[in-house]
């Protein structure tokens, strides 16, 4: 076939047009701007063509696949259709690329990006990932027809991947504004897509989890389960060690109860393929994924980490890990930089946005990262966060050993020792990374 992806330089659009690719499909695609995402697809053979045009439709597609960015009005979506070529959704170009596999989709409001890479580094599989995994170097991988595929229940796709091993980490509510914050509607995809799967593997003390009507499921309760928790850096990476039930001791990349967790729901999951040996010795392919937990710069004096965390939940987890690291390194001071990630989920989640650093020495706060179109909603930050006594910064500047913050153009605070953590789903991974260009 011959597919073009319209948005292919999101971080899952890239991977569904990579998979059909390695699958034999001839591909093209287009996006806004270049990116470095744009670039490596080039590099690897498909053509991509930026900005956007109605001229990049030709008559012989035999599919145009869009991400869910693309609005009716894109010129290449009207295009696609004036020509009544077949258009479709991500969403609903699932079942063509997932429909044969075998399939390991792992879906939960955190933790799913980090769970799916370990369970591709064990099962050493094809991957579909929402992030980059560092053992593979991508967000995809193409081996055989066993799949390790991160599953999306924030639009409800994740009914259309063809579980055979349906993996839930936690089912807490996010992204309601696609149920029409109706939990019942919620709570019921979510069982669907675990009785979708012949095999299940669900975190047994999750709260949320635990109001789903499951009938059959396969369960990890992992204050039971869990056991001798240990933490220790090995040339200054994080490791988290553990025992699983009667498995024995299992050792992987990250630190915090969190990772042990997910872990073990990738372990259970892939010993539905392998023997516990091999689990416990391809664990240790896992690398820890970017811009989770992602130790960017690292000198005697100051360590900066990039963390997708966007979430109260997620930035709790995070800043956990990073008192860890702090007791394992000594540098007593521990500096968050937050850029609010849209202003619904800000809003939404403003009680525990307040409470999730109270871990930090100093909190910093950049402007909130919006989308196009979303509708403004006034948030008081300066009295909403007064107990943290913020910095408000416009931007911030990272060179070698040193994060310069910036309002009104100039430099006007810097941070040149600690460990500096910056959270939020925006640009502020490509402004830690300035230095690295």
């Amino acid at each position: 076939m011959k597919v073009h992806f319209i948005g292919i330089g999101g971080i899952g659009l890239s991977a569904l047009a990579r998979f059909l690719k390695n699958d034999g499909h001839e591909i093209s695609g287009s996006d806004i701007k270049s990116s470095p995402i744009t670039k490596e697809l080039i590099q690897e053979g498909i053509k991509v063509v930026c900005p956007q045009s109605a001229n990049n439709i030709s008559k012989d597609l035999d599919i145009v696949i869009y991400s869910a960015a693309v609005t009716d009005e894109n010129p290449e979506l009207i295009e696609a259709r004036l020509q009544q070529i077949r258009t479709l959704s991500r969403k609903e170009a699932l079942p063509i690329i997932l429909g044969d596999k075998k399939n390991y989709c792992v879906a939960g409001a955190h933790g799913k990006s980090t769970t799916t890479a370990i369970l591709a580094s064990i099962l050493q599989s094809s991957a579909l990932i929402g992030a980059i995994s560092k053992d593979f170097g991508s967000n995809f991988r193409y081996v055989n027809n066993l799949v390790a595929f991160e599953a999306d229940e924030s639009d409800a796709s994740f009914l259309l991947s063809n579980p055979y091993c349906s993996i839930v980490t936690n089912a807490e509510p996010e992204h309601m504004e696609y149920y029409h914050y109706d939990y019942e509607k919620f709570y019921g995809a979510y069982e669907r897509f675990i009785e979708l799967a012949s095999k299940t593997v669900l975190n047994g003390e999750d709260e949320h989890i635990k109001k789903l009507k499951i009938k059959n499921g396969t369960y990890l309760y992992p204050s039971l389960d869990i056991k001798n928790l240990s933490y220790l850096l090995k040339e200054g990476e994080p490791f988290t060690k553990f025992d699983l039930k009667e498995y024995g001791s299992f050792e992987v990349w990250g630190f915090g109860y969190h990772i042990a967790i997910d872990a073990s729901l990738a372990i259970i999951a892939a010993l539905n393929e392998l023997s516990i040996e091999e689990i416990r010795k391809n664990l240790q392919n896992y690398k820890g994924i970017k811009k989770r937990f992602d130790v960017i710069q690292r000198n005697k004096k100051m360590v900066v980490i990039d963390d997708y965390a966007h979430h109260p939940t997620e930035i709790e987890a995070t800043m956990k890990s990073v008192e860890l690291y702090d007791n394992l390194t000594n540098m007593n001071r521990r500096v968050v930089i937050w850029q609010p990630h849209k202003y619904s989920r800000t809003s939404d989640n403003l009680e525990g946005f307040k409470k999730c650093f109270k871990r930090c020495d100093e909190l910093i706060i950049l402007p909130i990262w919006t989308i196009l179109g979303e509708q403004k909603i006034e948030i008081d930050f300066e009295k909403e966060f007064a107990q943290y006594n913020p910095i408000f910064a416009d931007s911030l500047k990272s060179t070698q050993d040193k994060i310069e913050l910036i309002k009104d153009g100039k430099v006007f605070h810097e941070f040149t020792d600690g460990i500096i953590l910056g959270v939020g789903a925006g640009d502020i991974t490509y402004q830690l990374r300035e230095h690295n260009k």
